[in-house]
């Protein structure tokens, strides 16, 4: 129930199609839990420049935000019906059925976003129970900013400017330092 992504990872680039196609899927998936479960909902995806989604640094990566949310929900003691990750080409995905108030799920995720450097790298979405998708600006955080400057994240990623493989390279050092100190 509580696994992680296995290490193998599809290793392959992405096509635009292919990442739309599981965007609906996603959604999808997000809308049959909140049916079947009628709780919080939260998903776990990775900040993932370029067109491999999915790869060792990605798989890692994930595996860490995956632990620190379980370890979380242990530490506030929320009861979760349902724990499941997907391994996929467009990229790992984690869904967490919470009987917590969605506000309160978010202020905890992101506080792991913010006080872990590489939390940096983990999408955290959550959905209240009636499906809403709470942003970071209702529990009052700025935008995301980019990993290697001071502009909002969004507006490096629609001027590209950063190359992939300086974007790469910052995410294996967040993963280093965060293997590192544990």
């Amino acid at each position: 129930m509580h696994a992680v992504a296995p290490e193998l990872a599809a290793n392959r680039a992405v096509l635009l199609p292919e990442l739309l196609t599981s965007r609906e899927c996603r959604q999808a998936r997000q809308q049959a839990w909140l049916a079947r479960h009628h709780t919080t909902l939260l998903v776990l995806t990775l900040v993932m420049p370029g067109a491999v989604k999915d790869n060792p640094l990605s798989r890692r990566i994930f595996n860490l935000g995956w632990q620190a949310l379980l370890q979380l929900c242990r530490q506030q003691d929320w009861l979760c019906p349902q724990a499941e990750t997907l391994a996929l080409p467009t990229g790992c995905e984690g869904y967490l059925a919470i009987n917590a108030d969605a506000l309160r799920v978010k202020d905890c995720a992101m506080q792991l976003e913010v006080r872990q450097p590489i939390g940096r790298l983990w999408d955290i979405d959550v959905l209240t129970p009636e499906g809403t998708i709470l942003s970071r600006a209702d529990i009052g955080l700025p935008a995301r900013r980019c990993l290697l400057c001071a502009q909002p994240a969004k507006l490096c990623a629609r001027q590209r400017s950063h190359s992939t493989d300086e974007l790469l390279a910052e995410m294996e050092r967040l993963l280093n330092d965060a293997l590192a100190t544990r």
